[in-house]
């Protein structure tokens, strides 16, 4: 007989879960953005012919749409984390995380989520780089 214990998900949960719905779709659409500008920014530097080392610039993007996403999948806002706040109504009331404790441990989760972030901008702009060229016509 196994027993199955449900978290809730509409409620604080210390480096665990500091956004509810609403503040998870911004996350989720800041996630698609990053991902629209980033498409458009690597489409833009390849079809002028940009040096190879711009393609870089790909990985800022890249990192923020990353970002956006981890935040939305882990229900947990980073720069909340970072400042000791949390959501679960409306969009802009956040209140404050008094215990310390606490406030330690959403800070390494937000550390996680931009490292996260970080990588994933890193991987992208390795690979935006060494895509051929195109040669110019």
């Amino acid at each position: 007989m196994s027993s199955s214990i449900s978290l809730p998900t509409d409620a604080y949960r210390p480096g665990q879960c500091n956004i509810g719905p609403e503040e998870i779709r911004l996350r989720m659409l800041g996630g698609h953005l990053g991902v629209l500008a980033s498409g458009g920014l690597l489409a833009m530097l390849l079809a002028t012919h940009a040096p190879r080392a711009s393609r870089l610039l790909v990985g800022l993007p890249a990192a923020s749409a990353a970002v956006g996403y981890l935040q939305a999948q882990l229900r947990f806002c980073a720069r909340f984390g970072w400042r000791g706040l949390y959501n679960f109504g409306r969009l802009g009331i956040e209140e404050s995380v008094v215990d310390e404790a606490a406030r330690r441990s959403d800070r390494r989760r937000a550390m996680a989520i931009a490292g996260g972030g970080a990588l994933i901008g890193l991987v992208t702009a390795v690979v935006a780089y060494g895509l051929p060229s195109t040669p110019k016509e």
